[in-house]
């Protein structure tokens, strides 16, 4: 059975609802890590529902760094005009505005990296293991791995999250879906330097 106050802290630590949390605490035996595994990936399952919704609102996070030399600005999507004005939303666009600012990735996603510069990727990663006498047959595999590295390193969805690296832009996203109960997307995003 669940405590009250393991409930109220997965709740904080989630933004998940009452229900899921108890639910999930049930489902985990009380065991606070496994439980909130299980709302990722309830979380999840509920932001791939709410995907393909339309997203007509939303807030332009900025966050400019104390010596004025560097910003950034994220344009955060949402369904509705009420949820576009809440402090959640708006704290949740600047949060990833800072984070634009300290890690400056180059692409929104996976997706939006050109092929020319994924096959260069891949041609230096191939040299790379060529000269380590890595097995023919591991190649792919690590090729992989390395490919996965490379678009943590250039990607912000993809990033972990500057101020808790335990989850991604996008899991903190995928959070805000549940918490919120709309889709809401990064539209786009711009880094500043002096």
């Amino acid at each position: 059975m669940s405590s009250i106050d393991q409930i109220k802290q997965l709740r904080t630590e989630t933004g998940a609802g009452i229900v899921d949390v108890k639910a999930a605490l049930e489902e985990a035996g009380g065991d606070q890590e496994q439980a909130k595994t299980i709302l990722r990936k309830k979380g999840k399952q509920l932001a791939e529902k709410k995907a393909n919704r339309e997203v007509h609102e939303g807030f332009v996070g900025t966050y400019v760094h104390a010596t004025g030399k560097i910003g950034a600005m994220v344009a955060l999507a949402c369904e509705t005009d009420f949820v576009a004005r809440t402090e959640d939303f708006k704290a949740l666009a600047n949060d990833i505005a800072m984070h634009v600012a300290a890690l400056q990735p180059a692409y929104l996603a996976p997706e939006d990296v050109p092929a020319e510069e994924i096959e260069k990727e891949k041609d230096i990663y191939r040299e790379q293991l060529a000269k380590a006498g890595k097995p023919e047959n591991m190649l792919d595999k690590i090729l992989a791995g390395k490919l996965e590295k490379f678009y943590e390193q250039t990607c912000l969805v993809r990033q972990p999250f500057v101020k808790d690296d335990s989850k991604t832009i996008e899991e903190l996203v995928t959070a805000a879906v549940t918490a919120m109960g709309e889709n809401i997307r990064i539209t786009s995003f711009s880094y500043l330097a002096l």
